[in-house]
C-alpha cells in the first residue's frame, strides 16, 4: 500500500491534534459527484459530505457542508447567514477564493476562514467524509470535532424533499 501524501488539510489537523484518517480513491474527472465517491467508498452517501461555497448580497462568502446527496436550499442559506439573497459562487472563482478546485474543496484550510454552516445531520455520525483538499482524498473526521475546529453552525440547509 503506497503511502499517501499530507495535505495541508491533514497538517491543520495534526497541529490542532484533531484525529482523522485520509483515505484515497480513484478519482473520474466525469463524476466528481459525492455518490459517486460514495459508492467508490462503499459508505453511506448520507456521511460523505460535500462543500460548497456561497456568496451572500450582505455577508459576502460562506461555506455550507452538506450530505452528498442533498441539495443546498438558498432561501434557508440565506436566513441562516443573514442575507436576503444567496447564490453560489462560479466555478472560476472557486480556485481564486478558496485555493481549492472542484472536486477538492474542503472546509478545512482555506485561504482565509469563512462563515461555516453544516448540515444538523452530521451529528447523527461517529465519523463523516469531507474532502481532504485535494481530488482523489477524503478526509474521515468525527463531526464535533470538524464542527468545533472550524466554528461551524449546525442547521438546516438542504431542500425539503
Amino acid at each position: 500500500m503506497k503511502k499517501i501524501a499530507k495535505t495541508n488539510v491533514a497538517r491543520l489537523l495534526d497541529k490542532a491534534q484533531i484525529p482523522y484518517q485520509l483515505i484515497a480513491y480513484e478519482v473520474d474527472e466525469n463524476d466528481l459527484g459525492a455518490g459517486h465517491i460514495a459508492d467508490i467508498l462503499g459508505e453511506d452517501i448520507n456521511q460523505v459530505f460535500k462543500t460548497l461555497v456561497l456568496r451572500g448580497a450582505q455577508t459576502g462568502h460562506f461555506v455550507c457542508v452538506i450530505p452528498g446527496a442533498e441539495e443546498v436550499d438558498l432561501k434557508k442559506a440565506a436566513k441562516i447567514s443573514g442575507n436576503k439573497k444567496v447564490d453560489l459562487i462560479p466555478m472560476k472563482e472557486l480556485l481564486p477564493t478558496t485555493g481549492y478546485i472542484r472536486g477538492g474543496c474542503s472546509p478545512i484550510g482555506m485561504k482565509k476562514p469563512f462563515p461555516t454552516f453544516i448540515h444538523e445531520s452530521c451529528i447523527l455520525y461517529d465519523y463523516i467524509f469531507v474532502s481532504a483538499g485535494v481530488r482523489g482524498l477524503q478526509l474521515k473526521i468525527n463531526p464535533s470535532a470538524l464542527v468545533k475546529y472550524v466554528g461551524a453552525k449546525e442547521c438546516d440547509l438542504v431542500l425539503d424533499k
